[in-house]
């Protein structure tokens, strides 16, 4: 059963969504603007990380926060994957919320059974592998960086990084198969999955979050490479 959160001041939406979802076997709490999000989520945080939010479903118009300010806030406290609900044809609030945090976005008006699909493939990636019913131990050691594959985690000369859900399926990806080159649709495909209605622009923002994130000098990144009118990767 996994935890969800649903943010949206349009109630009807909200109302169908949670039913949809408990019928399903999901765990689902609301919020109707912005404040209410974030007193929810900071009193997850109390919680021990496995009863805490699973997912969240984000909408960008809220009352009193607007969903940008409290993607922002999530950021600065939590990892959980986060799926913006954005409105038909605004490309740019697609843009900003990728560019804050967001792992993924749904444009209004949706179904309810690509929500659930989104929702599921986001929460697989983001919860560590298991392999033969044991955790798997797979460690990669790349100069200064380190993925132990069982916590999903990202170390940098001893400290911690802080990936969202998919920037870590980018570095992973890139990282099990150095110097081979990635297109970002090839990326789009096997980060976002075949059905992610998305563009270009969504691989580049990631790679340019998880960039800022790895690199000493983003503008002259020493691990993740561009192959110029070709793609992405990971230099050994």
């Amino acid at each position: 059963m996994s935890k969800i959160l649903v943010v949206d001041d349009e109630k009807n939406i909200v109302k169908g969504l949670k039913l949809y979802l408990e019928n399903d076997g999901d765990n689902v709490d609301a919020a109707y603007d912005g404040e209410e999000a974030m007193a929810l989520v900071k009193e997850a945080m109390k919680l021990p990380k496995d009863e805490r939010y699973d997912a969240i479903l984000l909408d960008v118009m809220l009352p009193k926060l607007d969903g940008f300010e409290v993607l922002q806030q999530i950021r600065e406290i939590d990892d959980v994957p986060v799926i913006m609900l954005t409105a038909k044809g605004e490309d740019m609030d697609k843009i900003l919320g990728l560019e804050y945090g967001a792992d993924d976005y749904i444009t209004k008006p949706f179904n309810v059974l690509e929500v659930k699909a989104r929702l599921k493939a986001i929460m697989r990636r983001s919860k560590p592998k298991k392999e033969n019913g044991a955790e798997g131990g797979k460690v990669i050691k790349i100069g200064d960086l380190v993925l132990e594959s069982d916590a999903k985690r990202v170390i940098s000369s001893g400290r911690e990084i802080n990936l969202t859900a998919k920037e870590y399926d980018l570095l992973d990806l890139l990282a099990n198969n150095p110097d081979k080159v990635y297109s970002r649709e090839d990326l789009l495909r096997i980060v976002w999955g075949y059905d992610f209605p998305g563009d270009v622009r969504t691989v580049d923002v990631h790679i340019r979050r998880l960039r800022e994130k790895i690199e000493d000098n983003p503008g002259e990144p020493r691990y993740v490479q561009t192959k110029w009118g070709r793609g992405y990767y990971l230099k050994p």
